[in-house]
């Protein structure tokens, strides 16, 4: 005998075990509290199975059955989405909504030239960005802020799945009048343990600073902190008007706010590389508009 639940309840669901909170899923899906309430109990009701652990503080945890029912749940969603895309068209032309995270120092000199194109492509795709850092990314990407998040793989868990776009290497970053500048000319690579009497300008980022704690530790050296700065252009600003040098893994124009230029100078290090990747919750199947913005981006930025 067919059992009498909807795919509304079916999203609900999901949407609550996602956030373990129906107050939250309700804010998250634009429905009232008592909504997602009736919703719930009728699912609960109608397959009479107790998908949830109720807690006092009014957040949810999902019981064994409903961790069992939720891996079912997922890819009949999923295969409802593409249903509805095909009979609507979408396979030939794309079309609705898709927000995008992006780590914030990547933001500014790598997402325009992507969204410039993905409009040119695409323009009845309605795309949104939120722009954070790594760690705020990662919760962003699993609570179901944002579809996918174009990142650094820093501090990444075996929660996520992921699109690999580039693979960038660290380098120190001076000021174009700095004795390691170059002089006008193609500066060359060092190794880091040359900057060790220097002062360091460090950005300051939930798994890039360990990151790049951990690149001084490889190459035996103590950084002299002398600024921290959570900005990125702030970091390349100080180090421009020559108060120190930093470590940084991307490589943008030489120009700053304040009008002075910096330098990217190669190193000799043995370090460890990042991956810039476009990643998502493992347990989800990206969209077609998903899988269009990763091919898009590869073709951009890729090497």
């Amino acid at each position: 005998m067919a059992l009498d639940f909807t795919l509304v309840q079916l999203r609900y669901f999901q949407e609550v075990a996602r956030r373990e909170n129906m107050t939250e899923a309700a804010k998250q899906l634009n429905v009232t509290q008592s909504a997602i309430s009736t919703a719930m109990a009728q699912l609960e009701r109608t397959i009479g199975l107790d998908l949830f652990i109720r807690q006092r503080n009014r957040s949810v945890v999902l019981s064994p059955a409903g961790k069992r029912f939720l891996s079912e749940v997922t890819p009949f969603l999923e295969a409802s989405d593409n249903l509805g895309e095909t009979a609507l068209g979408l396979s030939r032309r794309l079309s609705g909504d898709l927000t995008v995270g992006v780590f914030s120092p990547i933001a500014p000199t790598r997402l325009p030239l992507i969204h410039s194109e993905f409009e040119k492509r695409y323009p009845d795709v309605r795309i949104n960005y939120l722009e954070a850092n790594l760690q705020e990314l990662q919760a962003a990407v699993i609570a179901g802020d944002c579809d996918l998040a174009l990142t650094y793989t820093l501090g990444m868990t075996d929660r996520f799945d992921r699109f690999l776009i580039d693979v960038v290497k660290p380098h120190v970053l001076v000021s174009l009048d700095h004795h390691l500048g170059g002089g006008g000319k193609r500066p060359r690579p060092i190794h880091l343990r040359e900057l060790a009497d220097e002062n360091y300008i460090q950005l300051d980022l939930p798994f890039s600073t360990q990151y790049y704690d951990e690149l001084f530790r490889i190459a035996g050296v103590e950084p002299i902190v002398r600024h921290t700065f959570a900005g990125y252009e702030t970091v390349r600003s100080f180090v421009a008007m020559g108060h120190g040098y930093s470590l940084l893994s991307q490589s943008v124009s030489s120009g700053t706010y304040i009008g002075s230029k910096t330098v990217d100078v190669p190193l000799l290090d043995d370090f460890p590389s990042i991956d810039l990747a476009i990643v998502w919750p493992k347990e989800l199947r990206l969209s077609k508009r998903a899988r269009a913005f990763c091919e898009l981006t590869l073709e951009i930025l890729g090497t």
